[in-house]
């Protein structure tokens, strides 16, 4: 990934082509599009839908809950796994040679992510509305979509500094066991506040803790914090975590 910069204008269609051809890849992988988009769907369907039936508050909150869920598995899987894996099979370095830009690379990855969140997220609302007797104003339908989506971005951090550390063969299971505990830890699975008060102190360091609470918030159900202590929390670990992928990238540049 060639490190000279061409004009805005110039670079438009290369991270067009980039993230049109990431997004198909990422498509026909069955992988990796069947279980970003099918975990979340079958979660909230069993736990925010059938066994929460004749509680239509709680299909609500889950919506906003599972929805952060499912935003974040895309992230880190896009980056965490899909980066080392390139790593490993050397499709990473034919990319360092190619003259495309480095920064077309993250934007690809980062449309991957946005692309499989907004079929999750259209997946969830439908779900919701249909079968779970969620009203929300429209209003709070975009902003909860919205939320969701942007606070994917700081998870793909994470998930870039994860890919350019980890060796291809161990990162599934190390994503898959730093995703799954955390969005329980968070109080994505269960309300947090049915935790017991030690862990509901853990879920405040959790970073998908804040983004829950600010997707709740957005429809009045979450336990008042903060808004800007939420945001403050995610642009933290986003940038603590890019400055991570940063030193690694450059830590494999150097050997």
């Amino acid at each position: 990934m060639n490190a000279t910069q061409p004009t805005t204008m110039k670079l438009l269609p290369i991270y067009w082509l980039e993230s049109k051809m990431e997004v198909l890849k990422m498509i026909r992988s069955p992988g990796f599009a069947i279980s970003s988009l099918m975990f979340p769907v079958m979660f909230y369907t069993f736990f925010g839908l059938l066994f929460t039936m004749s509680a239509a508050n709680m299909s609500t909150y889950m919506l906003a809950t599972y929805g952060t869920f499912g935003v974040i598995g895309p992230a880190l899987m896009s980056f965490g796994v899909g980066v080392s894996v390139e790593r490993g099979q050397g499709w990473f370095d034919v990319k360092e040679a190619s003259p495309m830009p480095a920064s077309a690379y993250i934007v690809a990855r980062i449309a991957v992510s946005l692309v499989f969140s907004t079929a999750i997220i259209l997946c969830l609302f439908t779900l919701g509305a249909t079968f779970g007797g969620v009203s929300l104003l429209q209003s709070q339908w975009l902003l909860l979509a919205l939320v969701l989506m942007l606070g994917s971005l700081p998870f793909c951090a994470i998930g870039l500094a994860m890919g350019l550390s980890m060796k291809s063969s161990t990162a599934p299971a190390v994503v898959n066991l730093t995703y799954l505990p955390m969005s329980f830890l968070s109080g994505l699975w269960v309300p947090i506040n049915a935790f017991p008060e030690s862990l509901q102190t853990v879920a405040h360091f959790m970073p998908p803790f804040h983004l829950a609470q600010l997707a709740l918030k957005t429809i009045d159900m979450d336990i008042g914090g903060n808004v800007w202590l939420h945001l403050g929390a995610l642009l933290a670990y986003g940038l603590i975590f890019f400055a991570l992928a940063a030193k690694a990238y450059s830590k494999k540049d150097k050997s």
